[in-house]
């Protein structure tokens, strides 16, 4: 392992194009849920100038039925209605009120319809006498990673990263930077000894800004403003004189968001996870219901990494998992903790198996432990899936409740 280097995360903000189409997928999720926990949601967002669309697989019965709304294509009566005024609160509470993207004159277009029964076959639980287990909605392998660098066991990089952008946010909704627009995107580069993070040797910020605020006095308001946030939010002592910053390098960015670049669910899954710092699986998380291992497995994955940081048994920690479609079990387990570990990595996938309340890590066993059949995921959809508060029913996968036992099933 290497202990001396450079490494750099970036984030997006909540008005970044790419983030605007995660919220609204996910917003959708959260209508489906709240009507029927059991709700089946596969919502893809495509967003550009002036115009939402929708496409996608469902299967909700008090939203959309077949059988019992043939002469509506399956919409329940005020279904549609309520789809489109989910969408077009999302944007308005990120912000957008712009003449190239407005929440209330915006073009929207719904193209989701009724999950395959294929597919639908090979997730749900067995009937009428049948015990088959519900079943992965589809193969793949999901990564959760943990690390002591930050105290929300986060990579710095990507932690600071995510909280410069939050702030830039607070700040333009509340009025106290009331020259900023949604769109924009942070990068940090930080310098590690010994493998800890000590100083930040570069910064980039780029954020949309009202009218002017490109050249003159404007500018160095600006400017000065994402410097101070900045110098706010990283720890003491990071920043110096031989850090490099670009603040809006390429110089006006008044056209920004959906009309300024396509939007689409799924194409900052980086930025949503580690930052670069741990592998991926691939599979984006927004706009997917539970059942998709794609989300809930990289949250139980994240969970058990957490734990066993937080439990002093590594100071890093990757866990993989694997399932087929339609198959409850996972076919594999691997844990890693980079040999920072007080404890073999063998003897923590023993103690994994033994954790019998997440129910063997089936699809059902990890929706059950952490109450994911819940309308909770608009809230993850910007600034990060980890890393952030658990709080009520919202990021349970960031609750740190099974130090004990795993120190127990461990000998630690």
């Amino acid at each position: 392992m290497r202990t001396d280097y450079l490494f750099t995360s970036e984030s997006v903000s909540e008005g970044h194009p790419d983030k605007v189409a995660d919220q609204i997928s996910d917003a959708v999720v959260d209508l489906f849920l709240a009507h029927d926990p059991e709700a089946r949601v596969a919502c893809e967002t495509l967003c550009t100038t002036q115009r939402v669309i929708l496409a996608g697989e469902i299967r909700c019965a008090p939203l959309y039925d077949p059988v019992r709304h043939p002469e509506t294509h399956g919409w329940a009566p005020g279904a549609r209605d309520a789809i489109e005024q989910v969408v077009r609160q999302t944007v308005r509470e990120i912000g957008y009120e712009q003449e190239g993207f407005h929440w209330e004159t915006l073009a929207f277009e719904n193209h989701l319809h009724g999950q395959s029964a294929e597919i639908a076959q090979g997730v749900d639980a067995g009937t009428d006498g049948n015990n088959k287990d519900e079943g992965a909605g589809d193969q793949g392998i999901m990564f959760g990673y943990a690390c002591d660098e930050t105290p929300d066991c986060m990579p710095a990089t990507l932690d600071y990263s995510h909280k410069i952008l939050e702030r830039l946010a607070r700040d333009r909704k509340s009025g106290a930077a009331p020259f900023l627009e949604p769109d924009a995107k942070s990068q940090l580069t930080l310098r590690y000894e010994s493998g800890r993070p000590v100083a930040c040797t570069a910064v980039v910020v780029s954020t949309q800004h009202k009218s002017g605020y490109h050249e003159g006095e404007r500018d160095a308001q600006l400017k000065d403003y994402v410097r101070a946030v900045v110098r706010e939010v990283l720890p003491d002592g990071w920043l110096s004189d031989a850090t490099i910053w670009h603040i809006n390098p390429t110089g006006a960015f008044e056209i920004g968001g959906p009309d300024g670049d396509t939007g689409l669910t799924g194409r900052k899954i980086i930025v949503d996870t580690y930052g670069g710092a741990a592998p991926h699986g691939g599979g984006a998380f927004s706009g997917k219901d539970p059942t998709k291992v794609d989300r809930s497995a990289a949250y139980v994955a994240r969970y058990l990494a957490k734990n066993i940081v937080a439990a002093g048994l590594a100071k890093r920690c990757t866990i993989q998992l694997s399932y087929a479609i339609g198959v409850s079990e996972p076919l594999s387990l691997y844990v890693d903790t980079h040999g920072t570990g007080t404890v073999a990595d063998a003897d923590l996938e023993r103690a994994i198996g033994r954790l019998d309340r997440l129910g063997g890590l089936t699809p059902r066993g990890i929706r059950t432990h952490l109450g994911l059949n819940k309308p909770i995921y608009a809230a993850t959809a910007a600034y990060g899936h980890f890393g952030r508060p658990a709080e009520g029913d919202r990021f349970p996968w960031e609750r740190c409740d099974l130090v004990d036992e795993l120190r127990a099933l461990t000998g630690a």
